[in-house]
């Protein structure tokens, strides 16, 4: 019989050493969101799409407020360096949902010309929401898909039980305006959706939640705010009178929506009772393009569509109440490809061979740090990059191969190369060897990114809204 005199703080006290979650299996703590007997969590995966480094208040914006999203972070564990595996949307979906380098099976660029047919996951890439369903989940996407339109490449055959949302790449916000051939989907049947879609897309939420007493669930939850194009009704735009008309505007409408409705999100869990038994996780696909939408990196050079920090350092966060420390700040770098191993071992699922990502459970819990030696990896086309500890090689067809030392110089401003040339080629060798393992792209890209110019490195505050990039992909 379980000894259910054990405290969660005396719980967390004996986990420690990265062995939280195991624990708590071994013990059985189940919650109400779980079936009896059982110790697996909910979990709450929530995307953003072209959300940049520095629009939330949590990563120090201050024109636009975001309380919501900013209380995952206050509640949970916050990480400065958090990157996903490409600075275009597609291409990062790929990656998060299998916690694999898409460049492994040649998923390296958003959709482009060719036939539709060619574009999708191959069959023989296993998603987290196949893995989870497999472990007894109920699984749900709300939002956009951009991983296929083929039968077999939809989310309802593969692992999702419930979808809701659009399968392409970008989608009108405002009711009447969707494009035929890119319909708002319930499953596989088109419907008319008549709220605004950022609201559409909380309501379907939150319903998710509900439906889901009694049995683990995982949703996904991927807005296509604050992606183009720029629509938001005046009920959020009013919000904002102090920024003048224009794209500002509404942007910081979108984001305000995007906010409210994962403020419902959280208040449905914290309502029924499942703060405690809920992973939830918050990142955004790619870093801003700012000259299209105003979306800003913060101090960080380079937009999305570059692997400069601009492109691919994105807001990461993530809230386990009762399991992880509250208002923690973690600099190791982490990657989107690590949210397949640690939900899977909060889960209880077991590792599969092949993963790139690591499970984060000993960062989240305090209990360990990163794995020395540990590198990232990017390919774009022709952009490449590598970071190793606290230093980032980078190769454009405009620059070369430059070496830059983040720790000092988060702005990428000055290259290093010339006096670290040892470490240079040691970063060259690790890129060449890590590019052994990639396939070729299996299909060309949507728009190429083209770098006739380099990306100017980061400025003052001051100068960064009057900035533009000479190559920001419009999807």
């Amino acid at each position: 019989m379980k000894d259910s005199s054990l405290t969660r703080r005396r719980f967390l006290q004996l986990a420690g050493a990265g062995t939280a979650l195991t624990f708590a299996r071994t013990l059985g703590m189940a919650g109400s969101g779980e079936t009896a007997g059982s110790s697996k969590p909910n979990v709450v995966l929530i995307l953003a799409d072209d959300l940049g480094y520095g629009e939330l208040g949590c990563q120090g914006s201050k024109d636009i407020p975001t309380p919501s999203i900013d209380s995952i972070a206050a509640s949970g564990v916050r990480f400065t360096d958090g990157y996903v595996s490409c600075p275009v949307c597609s291409p990062t979906r790929a990656g998060l949902l299998t916690g694999r380098y898409q460049q492994r099976f040649g998923h390296e660029f958003n959709p482009g010309p060719g036939p539709a047919a060619a574009f999708g996951l191959p069959e023989g890439e296993t998603l987290l929401p196949e893995r989870l369903k497999a472990a007894g989940y109920r699984t749900g996407l709300v939002g956009k898909w951009h991983l296929g339109v083929r039968p077999d490449s939809r989310p309802l055959a593969r692992g999702f039980d419930e979808f809701f949302g659009f399968l392409g790449g970008a989608h009108a916000y405002l009711p009447g305006r969707a494009a035929p051939e890119n319909p708002v989907l319930r499953g596989d049947t088109p419907v008319r959706e008549e709220e605004y879609l950022t609201d559409a897309f909380a309501r379907e939420a939150v319903s998710f939640i509900e439906r889901c007493q009694g049995r683990p669930f995982f949703l996904y939850l991927a807005f296509n705010a604050v992606h183009t194009p720029l629509q938001a009704p005046e009920k959020y735009t009013s919000r904002f009178s102090s920024i003048p008309a224009g794209n500002r505007r509404t942007f910081a409408g979108m984001l305000s929506a995007m906010d409210d409705a994962v403020g419902r999100v959280l208040a449905t869990l914290r309502r029924m009772g499942l703060e405690e038994d809920t992973l939830v996780f918050f990142l955004s696909d790619n870093g801003g393009p700012t000259r299209q939408t105003t979306s800003g990196n913060g101090p960080l050079r380079g937009y999305k569509g570059q692997v400069w920090e601009g492109g691919i350092r994105v807001p990461f966060m993530a809230q386990w109440k009762g399991r992880f420390p509250e208002g923690r700040t973690v600099s190791a770098p982490v990657i989107a490809l690590d949210i397949v191993p640690t939900v899977l071992a909060a889960a209880g699922a077991a590792q599969p061979a092949g993963l790139d990502g690591r499970d984060l459970t000993p960062l989240l819990t305090g209990s360990g740090t990163d794995s020395p030696g540990r590198s990232l990896y990017w390919r774009f086309g022709e952009q490449k990059a590598v970071r190793a500890g606290s230093w980032k090689l980078v190769r454009t067809p405009a620059e070369g191969t430059r070496l830059f030392d983040l720790s000092a110089d988060i702005g990428e401003a000055k290259d290093r190369s010339a006096e670290e040339s040892d470490r240079l080629r040691e970063m060259e060798g690790m890129l060449a060897e890590w590019e052994k393992g990639l396939k070729p792209p299996a299909w060309k890209p949507a728009q190429r990114a083209r770098q006739s110019r380099p990306a100017a490195p980061a400025q003052p505050a001051r100068q960064r809204r009057r900035q533009t990039s000479p190559s920001q992909p419009a999807r």
